[in-house]
């Protein structure tokens, strides 16, 4: 597989790999966001210290090349929010995330990010991509419908499991020859 690009462009949002000098604005988008991120991510309703902002950036840092995360920027340009292409579902695929601060939600960010990991992942050489969410979670489910992914499995949920969650992980997946026709 290729490595995948440091920037990436949607047309509505830039992607650019997390740096260790971004740990001011990371920290200040996640502790803006605890309170809209603590219902479906069990590690913002923990809190978050610019610690972990510089212990994160590490951990990219070091996966780059198997694991790929960005911040999301809006024009302005703003920081907006996070994604990341996890290796996590094994040879050939990537799982996407994404979150977006609560200032700058329903403005279609999320989805282009979404979209932008989608074509770098085929880009570099991934078979599918997937997309996992608590049920509970109707805004985050919608983005992999947006995108022409379709739900292959209800689970248990693999994570420890947040206080907005109903403990029902959707898979949603897509694969490279679904995304030629879309």
């Amino acid at each position: 597989m290729l490595t995948a690009a440091d920037e990436l462009d949607s047309g509505a949002v830039g992607l650019r790999r997390w740096r260790r000098a971004d740990a001011d604005d990371l920290y200040r988008a996640v502790s803006e966001s605890l309170e809209h991120l603590a219902p479906w991510m069990a590690w913002a309703a923990r809190g978050y210290s610019t610690a972990d902002a510089v212990a994160y950036l590490a951990r990219t840092e070091e996966l780059w090349g198997t694991d790929y995360d960005y911040g999301i920027v809006a024009p302005g340009p703003a920081l907006v929010g996070s994604c990341s292409m996890m290796s996590r579902i094994g040879a050939g695929g990537f799982e996407i995330g994404y979150w977006v601060h609560p200032a700058h939600i329903r403005r279609g960010y999320a989805t282009a990010a979404a979209a932008a990991l989608v074509a770098e992942a085929f880009r570099v050489g991934a078979d599918r991509v997937e997309i996992v969410h608590d049920l509970a979670n109707i805004a985050s489910g919608a983005i992999p419908r947006r995108l022409g992914f379709r739900e292959v499995d209800r689970r248990t949920p693999q994570e420890e499991r947040s206080a907005g969650e109903v403990g029902v992980d959707v898979v949603w997946r897509l694969g490279a020859t679904d995304a030629a026709m879309v």
